[in-house]
């Protein structure tokens, strides 16, 4: 497999998510029909108290430097914290993406153990670079909609995407690291294996705006039938308003 090739595709995608308490990783996994709103998914653990405590977020772009903060009042966060998951939407401004998005994995299709994956990601001890790591699938947890890879993760990478790429299908993203766990049997920390969380979040929250976009390319309805409509797929879209860091 050419990993150089397939960095290079993913790399745009790319961002790092910083909160007050720290950061992780994310990528672009959603737009809507008219890219006025953009989807950043990460691990929920990245960004659950700087929703919970209504703090801002700032997505840092690496492929082009570009850098946003966006106030409680200019993103909403969708997160499932069972499968450790989440999606960050903002208004579109002045972090710039590529027009066609990396697909995603089908919801119904699971990799087979020993399928070689790789991710990418800020870890803390090199906190302003993006790395590549790479390793093999070693177990499907159905239980949790994920994956065991052995392959290391390090603070920081968390949210960051796991991809993969075939002749037919191209490259193609599995999930978003979210844990290490090492090996403490013995007493000692030993090399343990690396949690990838799958898309299963990610397509709901992609489905709930495209049902939006749907709703409002319908005729116009009272003010009331829109409020019903876009409460009915989670949150009010993010406020238009966007800070430049």
């Amino acid at each position: 497999m050419h990993w150089q090739n397939i960095v290079e595709k993913i790399a745009p995608y790319l961002v790092k998510v910083e909160t007050p308490n720290g950061h992780g990783t994310g990528f672009l996994c959603l737009a809507n029909h008219d890219r006025s709103i953009l989807g950043v998914a990460t691990a929920a653990h990245v960004v659950g108290h700087a929703e919970d405590w209504q703090q801002p977020v700032r997505i840092h772009s690496f492929h082009t430097n570009q850098s946003a903060l966006f106030k409680e009042g200019e993103r909403v966060i969708r997160i499932d914290w069972r499968t450790d998951s989440a999606v960050i939407l903002f208004a579109a401004g002045e972090l710039n993406f590529p027009e066609t998005l990396i697909p995603l994995l089908p919801t119904a299709e699971t990799l087979p153990i020993g399928v070689e994956v790789g991710w990418l990601g800020f870890p803390a001890i090199e906190a302003f670079t993006p790395c590549f790591f790479s390793g093999s699938v070693s177990a499907r947890r159905e239980d949790q909609s994920a994956y065991l890879i052995d392959g290391v993760a390090i603070n920081g990478v968390s949210g960051g995407p796991v991809f993969y790429s075939t002749d037919a299908d191209g490259v193609r993203i599995v999930g978003i690291i979210t844990a290490y766990r090492a090996n403490r049997a013995t007493g000692d920390v030993l090399p343990g294996l690396s949690y990838a969380q799958d898309v299963a979040h990610f397509r709901k929250v992609i489905e709930d705006i495209q049902m939006l976009d749907e709703a409002r390319n319908k005729q116009p309805d009272t003010p009331e039938e829109n409020k019903d409509r876009e409460q009915a797929v989670g949150e009010q879209p993010p406020s238009s308003r966007q800070s430049k860091s």
